[in-house]
């Protein structure tokens, strides 16, 4: 048995070391991957992983695996492609492309194998192991001064839990023209393959940020000349103790200046410390009576909104 498994990973190391060099050679010579190239690669149900991919993780679907090659902000182990495909075309013939070019082995494990691998998301036939993306912490972001830009909008998110919310919140913040991010240190979702997919691979490009004290960044914003604007549901009970911030409808506000805009939790929103640097506090108002617990739009869907607005 013991020379089984020797055997079979020296087999492993040079298939591995074969593809790689085919790949290379490839795109030396450029060649468009796909048809007779694609058929020549390593067709396997998985390699076994090799040492230098622990603590990675497994980036899927088509544009966060793109993206994140065109970013390469990301180390890649290497390139899974769903076999049983003839041939590539568009987005993935330029994905083998990409990977080719920077020598990084593409393997072909088969559908059921991958499903697995993926945890049995929505793959599309693409996977990548890759380093884990973290955000920057905002010491790194470098001097911003509101009269640089009157049209200036930062997004801080606070506390947000939900993946596929982040993910939500990042594509429309990346359409809709958002000049940075930043989240909260604590109690936030991290950066995850999930996160990345639900945004399209908006993540993959973006400049992100962190700070483990909001209430002390958005005070300094305010005192820089910022408008710092945070967001709530329906009027109520829960933002009585602050009357003394203005409340106004997105419907009625002026974006006139450079803005900070602040979306709290899924559940609570924002913290009473937070809200308490705002402002100013804006609100979506619904467009007819609604019952206990559908006073309020999602948070991604809120992001939208407000950006658009």
């Amino acid at each position: 048995m013991a020379l089984l498994w020797a055997v079979r990973g020296a087999t492993s190391r040079f298939s591995g070391r074969l593809l790689a060099r085919h790949s290379s050679q490839a795109a030396r010579r450029g060649e468009r991957p796909g048809g007779e190239e694609l058929s020549r690669l390593l067709l396997d149900d998985l390699a076994p992983t090799p040492r230098s991919a622990e603590g990675l993780e497994r980036l899927f679907g088509l544009s966060p695996c793109l993206l994140a090659l065109r970013a390469a902000r990301r180390r890649v182990a290497r390139l899974l492609l769903q076999a049983g495909r003839s041939g590539l075309q568009g987005e993935r013939a330029e994905l083998l492309r990409a990977a080719e070019a920077r020598d990084i082995p593409v393997l072909r494990p088969r559908r059921q194998k991958l499903d697995a691998l993926c945890r049995y998301q929505v793959h599309q036939g693409v996977c990548m192991e890759v380093s884990p993306l973290q955000p920057r912490p905002w010491t790194e972001v470098g001097e911003a001064r509101p009269g640089d830009d009157p049209r200036q909008l930062w997004l801080v998110l606070e506390g947000l839990q939900d993946p596929r919310n982040l993910g939500g919140v990042l594509r429309s913040a990346h359409f809709l023209g958002v000049d940075k991010v930043i989240t909260s240190g604590r109690n936030s979702c991290p950066l995850t393959p999930v996160v990345s997919k639900a945004s399209a691979g908006a993540m993959e490009v973006m400049d992100l940020f962190s700070t483990d004290d909001l209430a002390s960044f958005l005070q300094a914003r305010a005192r820089e000349g910022w408008l710092v604007a945070g967001t709530v549901g329906c009027l109520g009970p829960e933002i009585s103790s602050f009357s003394e911030i203005p409340v106004t409808s997105c419907l009625e506000f002026l974006w006139d200046r450079p803005t900070v805009l602040v979306l709290g939790n899924e559940g609570s929103g924002l913290s009473k410390e937070v809200q308490a640097s705002c402002q100013l506090l804006l609100t979506i108002l619904p467009g007819r009576q609604l019952p206990s617990g559908l006073d309020s739009l999602n948070v991604s869907v809120a992001a939208g909104y407000y950006g658009v607005k």
